[in-house]
């Protein structure tokens, strides 16, 4: 039986945009044209994404204005979910809304109580073109409606209300990657 090759092995590990920069704070475009240049910018996000240890990572992250992301994520059961979606949708979120710790490579080292859907459900389609759909639940729920964001222009600490709001703006005016 032949192994499949462990995403990112072949990529290379790219620059992380941080919060402020413009390419995170605007939709990003579908992508119209697969073959060669995708495979490698996929193959380039999963080498980022372990080199950072992250669960996921949306394209514009690293600059890319493309609808793409790739994600190593395990579920509340500790099930690992590993894949990428191209033009990704999110069409279902429901469930119960938790509170939970959520973070971000493009803000390192900070975390904030941000409300998310216990279940989420995500289509698009693989760098090949094929159609792919993808439900979550718990954690991983979190990670899909995160990546999804981002490809929306809309980062984590958007969704953080109240105190916790103050709280984060504080720290990324501390933070030493703040501009």
């Amino acid at each position: 039986m032949r192994q499949r090759p462990i995403p990112g092995t072949s990529g290379h590990v790219r620059t992380m945009s941080l919060l402020g920069e413009p390419v995170l704070h605007s939709a990003c475009r579908e992508v119209t044209e697969f073959g060669p240049d995708l495979d490698r910018l996929v193959e380039d996000m999963f080498a980022t994404m372990y080199a950072a240890q992250g669960v996921g990572l949306a394209a514009n992250q690293i600059g890319v204005d493309q609808r793409v992301f790739v994600y190593d994520c395990p579920d509340d059961e500790d099930e690992r979910h590993i894949g990428h979606v191209v033009n990704p949708r999110l069409v279902e979120a429901d469930g119960l809304e938790l509170r939970g710790p959520e973070g971000c490579l493009s803000l390192p080292g900070l975390e904030a109580g941000t409300v998310r859907f216990d279940r989420a459900v995500v289509e698009g389609v693989t760098k090949d073109g094929a159609p792919v759909r993808i439900e979550g639940t718990g954690f991983f729920a979190r990670c899909l409606q995160h990546e999804c964001d981002h490809l929306d222009g809309t980062v984590y600490a958007d969704r953080v209300t109240g105190l916790r709001a103050r709280r984060l703006r504080r720290q990324i005016r501390r933070a030493p990657w703040s501009a």
